[in-house]
């Protein structure tokens, strides 16, 4: 069997590129277009020429595989945009996929994920946006608590952010390395007096600033503080040590990011225990 072309999957990644979607977006879906591609070729089925059948199948198909509901929708969102750029809406309509319980499911980000997202900040090279991505990914803090941080919170001489939330105990989160730097390079880079982070108007930014800013890189706040509390917990830190950093009132929000620790273990686990012999021969 040949190999399937992929001229339509750059020809659509070029498009996506021309509405001004983001490296991230369109590196996203081509990624998963590819995949869709080749389970498809197994059925000699033209990616141009699929059916609502073809998408019907291959969600299925992702579900028996143990995909979550989360990932399904993602990569349904791919294959809903590629229906667009083929004008040929009906391909995605009356799609049924397991629907996404919000209350288990956490959105985080890969370690792959967080790389490309930092690189593109920086590849992009404003300073401020390149701190503010730093500062949510690496102290987990919430996007109103950034929005009133003063420059006064900081302190680089003990290498601490102060948190002085509007509800709630004030905390302090030690600065990684890399948060001290790019902070630093922003503040060299502008005229802060109060507020840290300020628009071009000298206007400390807002949530929704912050929110949109984030848009164009396919995350939200919400995302970044997750990663945070979920790579703390899969580094072995003690679930009290989460709650204290992250500003949680309950440790059970905290226990939330264990469970998804324990969940892929035991995935991992299962895997090892059925296929130990394999590796003796």
């Amino acid at each position: 069997m040949t190999k399937p072309s992929n001229v339509i999957v750059t020809d659509f990644s070029k498009w996506l590129e021309e509405g001004g979607k983001s490296l991230n977006t369109i590196s996203t879906y081509q990624r998963e277009l590819l995949k869709y591609q080749g389970w498809l070729h197994q059925y000699s089925i033209d990616l141009k020429e699929i059916s609502q059948n073809d998408v019907q199948n291959y969600i299925s198909f992702l579900e028996h595989q143990g995909k979550s509901p989360i990932t399904i929708d993602k990569i349904l969102g791919a294959i809903r945009t590629f229906a667009k750029f083929l004008k040929r809406p009906e391909i995605i309509m009356d799609i049924q996929i397991i629907p996404i319980d919000k209350k288990d499911e956490i959105e985080l980000l890969s370690i792959s994920e967080c790389e490309q997202l930092l690189n593109q900040v920086k590849k992009d090279g404003n300073k401020r946006n390149i701190a503010i991505v730093y500062t949510l990914l690496h102290t987990g803090i919430r996007v109103s608590e950034l929005c009133a941080l003063n420059k006064s919170n900081l302190d680089f001489t003990h290498n601490q952010l102060f948190v002085y939330p509007a509800v709630g105990v004030q905390r302090s989160i030690p600065l990684s390395d890399e948060v001290k730097i790019h902070l630093i390079n922003y503040l060299e880079s502008a005229n802060i007096v109060d507020a840290l982070f300020i628009s071009k108007s000298n206007e400390r930014l807002t949530e929704r600033s912050i929110q949109y800013m984030l848009k164009k890189y396919d995350v939200n706040p919400h995302k970044l503080r997750h990663t945070f509390c979920q790579r703390l917990v899969d580094n072995c830190v003690s679930l009290e040590v989460v709650s204290q950093l992250a500003g949680h009132k309950d440790i059970n929000v905290t226990k939330r990011y264990a469970k998804t620790r324990l969940k892929q273990l035991e995935l991992e686990k299962a895997i090892r225990n059925t296929f130990y012999d394999d590796t003796l021969g």
